[in-house]
């Protein structure tokens, strides 16, 4: 096939990566207009930039090639998802446990691909696939895409759990309860509860909760030692997904009357409020059934 990748950073890299070794005419372009001269011809678009400026990317790509949407995040604007931004094009959803430093290394690694066409979904499958790389489909498009933007958020509260050296029983908890703010928000939204079990929700909440590589987990832990989230941002220099996506996802919560209590906090920290007091009121919070 013949595919532009938008979106040069570290995943857009890697990912460019995985298909020229799966033999395809691979064309990596930046985000600005002027560099997208070969999106024109590719039969697949795949699109890596940060949330913040999606809609923008998106909505200047030329040619009407199917988006592949390997952005992790909402729309910070409206709260939609990625694929509702994208207009008069068919969406296809990647996700998964896919730390781009491990992947252009060629360390082994499995993927998601969701849609509304389950028939494009099956056959990017068959394009993307291979021994190091193994793709599943998932036809759970809403699932799939609440998963990434969840997992961020919840990375940056268990950063902090580190930041804090409050130990891995906290932070394992802390995890626990975030996977069940993500279904709770999934079933709200129309989504399928397996999928959270799945390699886009427990799986890619597992790995940016505890790699090295995390750049939110990352950040929440610099937070929690005293920067300020711009600070944070800055000491990483790459894109830190969850300080954007936290509060269109508390945002998107409570639209549909879903308690998120640590998505809540999050945003209440990123706004200044003391860590401190946020755990002792989560930790204190009303005891309930699991």
């Amino acid at each position: 096939m013949r595919i532009a990748v938008v979106g040069a950073g570290s995943w857009g890299s890697a990912f460019a990566g995985v298909l020229r070794e799966r033999g395809h005419e691979v064309a990596l372009a930046g985000r600005d207009a002027a560099e997208r001269d070969d999106v024109t011809a590719a039969e697949l678009v795949c699109v890596a930039v940060p949330s913040r400026v999606f809609r923008e990317v998106t909505a200047s790509l030329p040619g009407s090639a199917p988006v592949l949407i390997l952005t992790k995040g909402l729309d910070p604007e409206s709260g939609e998802r990625l694929s509702q931004v994208v207009a008069g094009r068919a969406a296809i959803v990647l996700s998964g446990p896919n730390h781009a430093e491990e992947i252009a290394q060629g360390l082994p690694a499995a993927a998601v691909l969701a849609s509304a066409n389950e028939q494009l979904a099956a056959s990017l499958q068959d394009e993307i696939h291979s021994v190091r790389f193994r793709i599943y489909v998932n036809t759970d498009l809403v699932g799939v895409e609440l998963c990434a933007a969840a997992k961020n958020v919840i990375a940056l509260a268990a950063g902090a759990v580190d930041g804090l050296e409050a130990g891995d029983n906290a932070k394992a908890a802390l995890i626990t309860r975030g996977l069940a703010e993500m279904a709770r928000l999934g079933e709200a939204c129309g989504a399928r509860p397996e999928t959270f079990s799945g390699l886009a929700g427990m799986g890619d909440l597992m790995v940016t909760c505890w790699s090295r590589h995390g750049r939110n987990r990352r950040a929440g832990e610099l937070i929690a030692r005293g920067h300020t989230p711009e600070a944070a941002a800055a000491e990483i220099g790459q894109v830190v997904e969850g300080l954007t996506t936290a509060p269109a996802l508390r945002d998107l919560a409570r639209r549909n009357g879903v308690e998120l209590p640590i998505t809540e906090a999050v945003c209440e920290v990123l706004s200044g409020a003391s860590l401190n007091e946020l755990v002792s009121g989560l930790m204190g919070r009303r005891p309930t059934d699991e």
